[in-house]
């Protein structure tokens, strides 16, 4: 028997010596063949000691479909397309049947069904769920063009239940939209992102993080504690944390697409006004953030900036970053560079 891990011993009738006897659930990494490609997957058997040891190895069907099932997710792993339990949380998203998902692409009804359990999908299906995976609005636009696949009252259904997930993730959606097309000429790592591509969780958890800390976080503050993040972990890591590209403003440091930043769903602003009637933007921490998408690494760079800048007042951050030779050395509306960020004060 090649190496493999017990699960469990289990007390069933054996169909290998035709007795009823504890016999073991294994598992073990086992290899197969689909589609011309050797893929690692795995397996559960069960195991029958008193057998023959050229047969002491069995598997119940469900046990085989599981099996199968393992190895065309590898494949599908292996191969960057979506996996069946992907596809399953896809639909469960938009609450609908796996019918009704079929139609809504313009599909054969069993498609879904079929991926779900037995079939890999190709590359052009797989777009297409990818399409609606986090975009409501390409969904609706797959029923509009699919409608003479519903009758009146489902079709009504069906709409309402994307029109519901619209309401409770599409405006995320839409303002990630808006912030990501605000970096699409940073599409590559570079000196201009730290390299490291824009990443909005990880932005949004360093955001909520540093508020955590620091009570009388405004807009202002924030954008150049983000800076200072950025350029100390460039510094210490040779990459940044959020991919956030930064402008010389007349404030200091000033990330490219900060309104977009400020309206995402995910942070907690409110708009308060101060002792002089100027409205301000003060962030708050956001219940329930994610902060697993940081490393210790970066929450040690967020903890050491929180630590700096923390009793600042917004005139005093942005008189010090004034003072930085990656802000001296830039002019007007012209990106930091990181290689110069890396330059700044010894904290």
């Amino acid at each position: 028997m090649e190496a493999s891990t017990l699960i469990r011993k289990v007390h069933m009738d054996c169909p290998l010596c035709d007795k009823t006897h504890e016999v073991e659930e294994r598992k073990r990494f086992a290899t197969i063949t689909l589609k011309g490609d050797k893929v690692t997957y795995e397996e559960r058997f069960y195991f029958c000691a008193n057998a023959d040891d050229e047969e002491n190895e069995f598997e119940t069907g469900s046990m085989t479909n599981e099996n199968l099932l393992n190895a065309r997710n590898a494949y599908r792993v292996k191969h960057g397309l979506l996996t069946s339990d992907e596809i399953v949380a896809i639909r469960e998203s938009y609450g609908l049947s796996q019918v009704d998902l079929a139609r809504l692409l313009g599909w054969g009804e069993a498609t879904i069904s079929r991926y779900e359990s037995k079939a890999i999908q190709d590359e052009a299906y797989d777009t297409m769920l990818r399409l609606i995976k986090d975009n409501p609005l390409q969904a609706l636009e797959f029923l509009k063009k699919n409608a003479d696949k519903f009758p009146g009252r489902k079709r009504f259904e069906v709409r309402s239940k994307i029109v519901e997930k619209l309401d409770a993730y599409g405006k995320e959606y839409l303002t990630r939209q808006a912030f990501e097309g605000e970096y699409a000429s940073f599409e590559e790592p570079s000196d201009s992102n730290g390299f490291v591509l824009l990443d909005i969780d990880k932005l949004e958890a360093a955001i909520s993080y540093i508020a955590e800390k620091v009570s009388n976080l405004f807009k202002v503050k924030l954008m150049k504690m983000l800076w200072y993040a950025d350029a100390l972990s460039y510094k210490e890591n040779g990459v940044a944390i959020t991919g956030l590209v930064y402008r010389h403003n007349e404030m200091g440091a000033l990330p490219i697409g900060h309104y977009s930043l400020m309206n995402l769903e995910n942070l907690n602003v409110r708009e308060e006004v101060s002792i002089n009637y100027d409205s301000m933007l003060h962030i708050y921490p956001s219940k329930g953030m994610d902060y697993s998408v940081l490393s210790d690494k970066d929450k040690s760079i967020l903890d050491a900036v929180i630590r700096k800048f923390k009793n600042y007042k917004a005139q005093e951050i942005v008189d010090y970053m004034h003072e930085e030779k990656a802000y001296q050395g830039t002019n007007p509306g012209e990106i930091i560079p990181f290689s110069m960020a890396s330059e700044i004060r010894t904290f």
